[in-house]
C-alpha cells in the first residue's frame, strides 16, 4: 500500500509498504484525508529520531469493530491502559505511551493504519472530511482552557498566527476573551475579525494582558510572551522548540506570571466547535494533495506562510 514514511534519513513515498495487522483493541481505518502540521516537517527532517509512517492529523473510515463503517477521529496517544494516568483518563501522559506518527506508532499518511478502539470519536455527518482533519489541533486549542479552569475572561494575546496560533485566537475569542493576534501573513486572515479577533501585526507593545498565549515555535517568543503578561497573569506555552532557551526569568518571579505547558487535548470539545460551526477552519487550507503526491505536499508545506496542507486518499483524479 501507499504510505510516505521515514527511515534511513529521509521521508519518502512507499508505495510496497505492508498492510497493518491490528493488535488486539486496535482497528484498522482507512485514511480519508490528514493535514500536514509543523511537527510532520520536522520528524521527516529527523527530530525525535522517529522511523516508520508520518501523520497524525486524520480523518478516517473505521474498517472493523464498534464503528466499522463510521468516519472517526482519534486521540494520537496510545497509554498502557492500565497505570495511574490511564486510569484517571490521562492516556495522553501515560510514561509508556506511543504516539500516532510521533513515536514509536504507524501514522495516517498510509492507505491503512490501525488504532486503539478506545481512542476513536465518530463524526458527525455535519463536519465535512477537511473540517474533521482539524479535530487535532483544534483539541490542543480547547486544551488551553481546560487546564486555565475558570479564569476571568480578559485581554488575551496569541504571538503566532500560523495554523494553530489560528485556532487558538478563535477559540479563545468564542469563549469570551478580547483577543489580539500578532504575527506574520495577517492579510490572509482578515475573515478571523468577523469572530472578534483582532489582528496586530507582527510586533507586540502592550504589557497588559491576562492571558499569553506563545505559538510561535520560536526561543524569542517566550522572551515576548513574558514581557507582554500582566503582574499574575497566565502564560501558555504551546509550541515546543527543538534547543535550548537562553532567558531572563527574573520577570517571571517579579510579576508572580504563571507558566502552564500545555499539548494534546480531547476531541469532543473541537467536535462540538466543528459540528456547532462555531469555529472556521476551512479558509486556513492553502493546498490539498492526493496521497501519491505527498511529497509534493510536504515541499509546499514547507514554504514560508503556507498554513495547512491536506492530503486526501487516493491519487489524482481520483
Amino acid at each position: 500500500m501507499l504510505a510516505f514514511v521515514f527511515d534511513e534519513g529521509r521521508a519518502r513515498l512507499r508505495r510496497d509498504y505492508p498492510r497493518p495487522d491490528p493488535p488486539p483493541d486496535f482497528v484498522r481505518i482507512r485514511m480519508l484525508a490528514a493535514g500536514i502540521c509543523n511537527t510532520d516537517l520536522e520528524i521527516a527532517r529527523g527530530y525525535m529520531g522517529f522511523r516508520g509512517v508520518l501523520g497524525h492529523e486524520f480523518v478516517g473510515e473505521a474498517l472493523e469493530g464498534a464503528f466499522k463503517g463510521r468516519r472517526v477521529v482519534g486521540g494520537i496517544n496510545f497509554g498502557c491502559n492500565v497505570c495511574e494516568w490511564c486510569a484517571r483518563g490521562m492516556s495522553r501522559h501515560c510514561p509508556a505511551r506511543s504516539v500516532l506518527g510521533i513515536v514509536g506508532a504507524d501514522g495516517a499518511f498510509a492507505e491503512e493504519f490501525v488504532m486503539p478502539e478506545r481512542n476513536l470519536l465518530a463524526v458527525p455527518d455535519s463536519v465535512s472530511d477537511e473540517d474533521a482533519v482539524f479535530a487535532e489541533p483544534l483539541g490542543a486549542a480547547c486544551e488551553i482552557l481546560e487546564q486555565l479552569g475558570d479564569i476571568e475572561r480578559g485581554p488575551a494575546l496569541v504571538l503566532g498566527a500560523g495554523k494553530l496560533g489560528s485556532l487558538i485566537a478563535q477559540v479563545l475569542a468564542v469563549e469570551g476573551f478580547k483577543v489580539d493576534l500578532v504575527g506574520r501573513h495577517l492579510e490572509s486572515l482578515a475573515w478571523i475579525g468577523d469572530i472578534g479577533v483582532n489582528l496586530r501585526g507582527e510586533r507586540a507593545d502592550s504589557h497588559g494582558y491576562d492571558l499569553v498565549v506563545d505559538a510561535t515555535g520560536t526561543a524569542e517568543g517566550l522572551k515576548t510572551a513574558i514581557a507582554c503578561t500582566r503582574p499574575r497573569g497566565h502564560l501558555v506555552l504551546k509550541t515546543t522548540v527543538a534547543g535550548a532557551y537562553q532567558i531572563d526569568l527574573a520577570p517571571v518571579v517579579i510579576n508572580e506570571i504563571s507558566i502552564v505547558g500545555s499539548r494534546c487535548g480531547r476531541f469532543e470539545p473541537a467536535i462540538g466547535l466543528l459540528a456547532g460551526g462555531r469555529i472556521s477552519v476551512s479558509p486556513l487550507i492553502d493546498a490539498r494533495y492526493p496521497l501519491d503526491e505527498i511529497e509534493g505536499a510536504f515541499a509546499q508545506a514547507g514554504r514560508r506562510g503556507m498554513r495547512k496542507v491536506i492530503v486526501h486518499a487516493g491519487h489524482r483524479g481520483s
